[in-house]
């Protein structure tokens, strides 16, 4: 026997096939939007929870840390080249060295770039032992600027040259002193104070050239 229609309550009577068919396409159309919703807040669930975990469970890395210059190796190698002694700055924590290298060209240069450690600290000095050269050397270094005054420092007299602060790469101070053969120059963005500072720190290798020579 054949199922009979269900009666509607609203109709008092059997719907129609047609009205059977409407039924039901009315209410798969509702179950697939439900579940499209369903789906929708589920995907979403889950995009939160793959960026929490990108926040809160990946570890974070540390900044990477700069590239340390053997300073002291690098003097080694210019020792041997040039035969003689090349400074080497003292760091004792304030400074690190950016750079260190022999520079050839009409007058050999060791030259070093130091900056300080500390992150609040600003500038640059540059440490440049010319060898076989003297005063005249350095306006090459530092745009044609010649010596404007003088100052003694560590029982040496050193040159002191007065730049402007829009000068060519960032210079604004320098100070030199003859080492024996070799010119020593230290120049950057640094105070007059700092430099004298660390010029101070160097007069024991300072020294040890003029001897050498």
């Amino acid at each position: 026997m054949s199922k009979s229609a269900p009666i509607v309550a609203e109709l008092g009577r059997p719907e129609t096939p047609e009205e059977t068919a409407a039924r039901k396409a009315e209410f798969s159309k509702s179950y697939r939007a439900s579940q499209n919703f369903r789906n929708l807040i589920a995907a979403l669930l889950i995009t939160l929870a793959v960026v929490a975990v990108v926040i809160f469970a990946v570890p974070r890395g540390e900044r990477a840390s700069e590239t340390k210059v053997d300073v002291a190796a690098i003097a080694q190698d210019v020792e041997s080249t040039m035969d003689r002694p090349a400074i080497v700055p003292e760091l004792d924590g304030f400074w690190r060295v950016n750079d260190a290298e022999l520079q050839s060209g009409a007058t050999v240069v060791w030259n070093i770039t130091l900056a300080p450690a500390a992150e609040d600290e600003r500038g640059f000095i540059r440490v440049a032992q010319a060898f076989d050269d003297d005063s005249s050397w350095a306006p090459q270094m530092l745009g044609g600027t010649a010596a404007t005054d003088t100052t003694e420092i560590g029982g040496f007299e050193w040159d002191v040259y007065s730049l402007g602060s829009d000068t060519k790469d960032n210079v604004s101070y320098a100070i030199g002193t003859q080492a024996g053969d070799d010119y020593v120059l230290l120049y950057g963005s640094r105070s007059a104070d700092s430099t004298a500072e660390l010029a101070e720190s160097l007069v024991p290798q300072i020294n040890a050239i003029a001897e050498a020579s």
